[in-house]
């Protein structure tokens, strides 16, 4: 298989990595308007890597893992599934040319796959698991946060996307979790926002939100969200009459409480962790692995994927009104 990743920061970097471990006999093509970004690509994984994407389209790579800003993510999918590939995009923020996208990779018989990291992470399906079985209605509170400037600490926070309104930081943060959070609760009824602006960011958005979310079928959840917490934190707790879970986000921190003997068990689920430098403790290289090999079995007729553009246009929406303070309108 020959495999284009367009786009070589850091999460094209990380697809490369990943995808040579899952299979080291694939051919990788590199595509970036950078040059440094070029270089440093070339040199850590040995791989052709080219400036223009229309160059890039006469390699006839069969597949494409879209790694570029999100408001760039549209167009370049497009241009991919017309070229005949199937394609893998990063969570997109903004819902230009589902629609179409959509239908086309349909016309096309193409895989149109999107990244949901937390859907593949061990302890999301543990949870989802739990969920499912238990006989109450559950109630759950969410808080993640980590301060802007510490995402990426190799650049500042005004000169990529989370700086920009339109994909902001706090609405990153929801369309990572959100899709989790319907997945393992139900669909979301109704809803009511607190928001603001806590710092002193340069950034032209809200960095705080504190949300009471209602699911269908009755559970609520109280979730907060915001780019100011000085330490990177994802802390979750559900309980109901017939269960207590626990989690701090990081592999070793999920619990769950003995009902009859009121001990807290902690639940491990890995036997190695992989860890990448510079990011934050509950940043697993797991998930995001088993999201690519995800892709290659529904390439491959293997399996469907765990989420895709319909449900997360759904999500996306509900991010818009979740912003603008609309009263839970089309939900």
């Amino acid at each position: 298989m020959k495999i284009l990743i367009v786009g070589l920061g850091s999460m094209g970097k990380r697809r490369i990595r990943l995808i040579r471990q899952i299979d080291n006999t694939v051919m990788l093509l590199g595509v970036d308007s950078k040059k440094e970004r070029r270089a440093e690509t070339e040199k850590l994984f040995g791989i052709e890597t080219l400036e223009d994407l229309s160059d890039a389209f006469e390699k006839e790579c069969e597949c494409a893992f879209i790694c570029t800003s999100p408001l760039s993510h549209a167009d370049l999918i497009e241009d991919c599934l017309k070229h005949n590939m199937h394609v893998f995009t990063e969570i997109n923020l903004v819902t230009k040319k589902y629609d179409s996208n959509m239908q086309l990779a349909k016309e096309r018989k193409l895989v149109l796959f999107l990244s949901s990291t937390f859907l593949y992470r061990s302890e999301i399906r543990y949870i989802q698991s739990e969920v499912r079985n238990s006989k109450s209605v559950l109630s759950y509170v969410y808080h993640v946060g980590q301060y802007l400037p510490d995402w990426h600490p190799w650049e500042k926070y005004t000169d990529y996307f989370i700086g920009d309104a339109r994909t902001n930081g706090c609405r990153e943060i929801m369309a990572i979790d959100f899709p989790w959070i319907y997945k393992t609760f139900g669909k979301i009824v109704s809803f009511h926002v607190k928001k603001e602006k806590k710092t002193n960011l340069k950034i032209n958005y809200n960095d705080s939100f504190m949300m009471l979310l209602e699911h269908e079928n009755g559970v609520q959840g109280m979730v907060m969200i915001d780019v100011v917490s000085r330490k990177a934190v994802r802390n979750l707790e559900i309980f109901g009459e017939d269960l207590y879970i626990t989690w701090d986000g990081t592999e070793k921190g999920l619990k769950k409480l003995d009902i009859s003997s009121k001990k807290e068990n902690t639940v491990l689920l890995y036997d190695t962790v992989d860890k990448q430098d510079g990011y934050a403790d509950f940043i697993n290289e797991d998930e995001y692995r088993n999201e690519i090999i995800s892709f290659f079995e529904e390439i491959s007729g293997k399996k469907k994927s765990e989420y895709g553009f319909k449900e997360d246009k759904y999500i996306l929406n509900l991010i818009d009104m979740i912003e603008s303070g609309s009263a839970n309108k089309g939900l």
